[in-house]
Formats: C-alpha cells, structure tokens, sequence
C-alpha cells in the first residue's frame, strides 16, 4: 500500500509539468491495449494529442514529460453509447434542459451545438473512467442529430469527435390507455392502434418526401430551394448515416427490422431488453445493439429475475457486437459497473470490457480512432490502481485527445470540504 500511494504521488508531480507538454511518456505501466494485447512494465509515447508509440520500452524524446505509472493499469477510455451529458442538467427545472424540439420531424437538428460544456455531470462522469459519449436529443418520431463527443473542451467545437454520427428515430409503438389500475380497455387500445398506425404512416410518407428531395437534387432541378430537414436524411437514405431506434420488446424489434429492410435503411437497435425470437433477425442482419442498464427489475412480473443481467452473455453467444450505454445522465458514471454487473452472469470480462471501449467506437464509426492502445490512435487513456469495472478501483490519471484531465468533480471538491469540517 505505501509503495502505491508512492506512485501516486509520483503521477500527481508529474500531472503538472505533462499539462505543459506537447509529449508525454507514460512508462511502467501494466498497459491493457484492448487490442488482445497486455504489456507488463510497458511504455506509451504521446505526440501532439496522439499514441505515436506503444512497447515493452521506448525512449523519452527530448523535453518529453514522463509520468512514472509502476504499479498502475493503463486502459482505453470509455464510452457511454447512449445519454444526454451536455444537453440537461436538472431534469426538474425545465430551463436547464434542450434536449425536446416542437414537431415530429426534427433530423435537422444537432444535439452538439446544444451541450453545456460547464455542465457538472460532465466532470462527475469523467471522473469515472469515460472520456467520450454518445449524447442523443430526444421527443418526436424523428428528434435529430445524435454526437460523440469527448468530455473536455472550453466549447462544443472543442468537444466534438463525430458531429452527426447517427440521427434519433422513436418508432411508433402501440401503448394502450389503462382504464384503471391493472386494468386496460378495449377502447384504449384501439386508440393507441390507431395513433400507431397515423404515425407509421406519417413517417413513410416523410420518408418517400425525402426520396423525391433527393431524386429531384441529383438530376439537378435548378427550381428546387434547399430544404435543411430533407437534406439532414440525405445521407440515411444512402445508407451513410445509420438510424439510432429505441425498440426494447420483441415485436417491437420484429416491426423496427421490417420496417428498416423494407425502407433499406441502416439501424442501430437501442434499448433491447427482451429481443426472444428477434436475436436471430438481428444476427441475420448484423444490427448492432446499445444495451441499456443491467441494474433494472425485468419488463414483466413472470420473467426471469435475471434477464437484464444475462442478456448481454445471450448477445455475445449469438455474435451480436453491442455496446453499454447508459441511457441516463446523472448515472452515466456507473457505465462501468453496467458492464461489471453482466460478467458477473457469464459475459467473458475482455467483451465487457470491449463494450465500453473499442465495441463502441466501432459501432459509431471511429474504430480507426478510439477504443483500443494503439499507434495511430487519439490517445484517450486512463490510468487506474486496478480493474476499471470494479467499483474499488480509482481512477489515478486521465488523457482526453493526449491532454492530461483534471479529475476534480463536484463530488470531491463536496468530500474536501466536508472532510475538514471541524468535529
């Protein structure tokens, strides 16, 4: 234990002069590339925001800050898949909150320009070992333009990775009016059947407006004025730009998977929570999949006690790529224990782990950037005592795009203050 608050002490005096510095050598460190590869007592050389190195030993440049990690973890930064960092901070008070835009079609509008980077849930989270998140508008069939971003920056524009990764579609589904407690009425469904079957039909027919839009702009209709909702699903018709579904229930995956093959649309399903007989429609058509909280009671008071929790070892026998998100933003931090909590009932730990991390930056597409230890990559590291799906482990030191990361949150300057409250 003294040796390892030695080192932490070390990493701390070294936290300073790295701030400074454009190259940074990160040696001794028990490096988990994520890549299938670990290297005890190795070495990361960091160059302009980037790994320009990663080995059993490497030499400082000149001027290079060194941060000595013996005994420490280095692992990739996580991802949170799904959450609304950046665009709400108390959900109570509705000034602090834009994620909701008026109308049905909204594909237009970018979650990015919205994010607060003063918000304190961003500081929190990052505490915790996640460095980039997928944050999502939400309201209406179609709520916009989801962004990846990194969780540091003076700005949005700083903050941003994949601007307009995927644009947010809430498939209609039918939700019957209870008429009572336990109770639900003929009428209320038939209503709801109703409302299901307006909204699929205005989606289609939005969706065949964007065609003729595009049709129309490429043979060239110099008459045509630019329309910035159709020109927002340009790149979803052609497949460029996936579709971010939320459909939790079998038949609503069933419905969201016909629909996308009959509009041949690109999907990423979110929210699965009971996919039965759909696991094989979503292996067939190799959709990837954002899990959300294992920490959940099951959809139906008859299921399993621990479905949430062996779902995501189901999806990886049936070689479905998923990812964790959290749904959530003031629980974002516990995405790590999200993925802890399904190894625990047979999820192989390296997948876990992938998961939050190269799972992730694949599904969005910047497996070429993040997710894994490698030369070449934005160097978003975190350097920890231990496991970072464990709750024990703290996280010692945190490299955002090669700059070192303050780990100061609400949460520790709340305990600093409290801890020296006189007795």
């Amino acid at each position: 234990m003294k040796k390892l608050s030695m080192a932490v002490a070390g990493i701390a005096m070294a936290f300073g002069a790295a701030m400074a510095q454009d190259t940074i050598l990160i040696r001794n460190a028990h490096i988990h590339t994520g890549a299938g590869q670990e290297i005890p007592g190795g070495f990361v050389l960091i160059q302009k925001g980037k790994i320009a190195g990663v080995g059993a030993k490497l030499a400082a440049p000149k001027g290079a800050a060194i941060i000595d990690a013996k005994g420490m973890h280095l692992y990739p930064g996580m991802i949170d898949s799904a959450t609304a960092i950046g665009l709400t901070e108390i959900g109570a008070v509705r000034e602090t909150n834009d994620t909701n835009e008026l109308g049905e079609f909204n594909p237009q509008l970018r979650a990015l320009i919205a994010v607060n980077p003063e918000s304190e849930h961003i500081d929190v989270t990052r505490a915790n070992g996640i460095t980039s998140v997928m944050t999502l508008p939400a309201g209406g069939i179609i709520s916009g333009q989801g962004s990846l971003i990194h969780l540091d920056g003076w700005t949005w524009e700083e903050m941003s990775l994949a601007p307009n990764v995927t644009i947010r579609l809430n498939f209609p589904v039918i939700a019957p009016i209870s008429a009572g407690p336990g109770n639900r009425s003929s009428s209320g469904y038939e209503d709801a059947r109703k409302r299901y079957e307006e909204q699929l039909d205005r989606l289609r027919l939005f969706l065949e407006e964007a065609r003729r839009y595009e049709k129309a702009k490429r043979a060239g209709t110099t008459a045509m004025q630019s329309d910035p909702k159709f020109e927002a699903m340009l790149p979803v018709l052609t497949g460029k730009t996936p579709l971010f579904v939320f459909a939790a229930k079998e038949r609503a995956i069933l419905d969201v998977i016909q629909f996308a093959r009959r509009e041949k649309l690109k999907i990423i399903l979110a929210g699965v929570r009971e996919p039965g007989k759909a696991l094989a429609e979503i292996v067939k058509d190799k959709i990837p999949v954002i899990l959300p909280e294992t920490h959940s009671l099951p959809l139906e008071e008859d299921d399993a006690y621990d479905s949430q929790y062996t779902l995501p070892a189901e999806l990886h026998q049936a070689g479905v790529k998923f990812a964790f998100g959290s749904f959530d933003t003031q629980f974002s931090r516990n995405l790590p224990y999200q993925a802890a909590a399904a190894v625990a009932f047979g999820l192989p730990k390296d997948v876990a782990l992938k998961a939050v991390t190269s799972n992730a930056a694949e599904i969005w597409g910047l497996g070429s950037q993040l997710g894994t230890i490698e030369e070449g990559k934005l160097a978003d590291l975190i350097l920890t005592d231990g496991d970072p799906l464990e709750a024990r482990t703290q996280i010692r030191q945190m490299f955002i795009a090669g700059k070192p990361v303050s780990l100061e949150s609400r949460h520790t300057r709340l305990y600093e203050k409290y801890s020296k409250r006189p007795q």
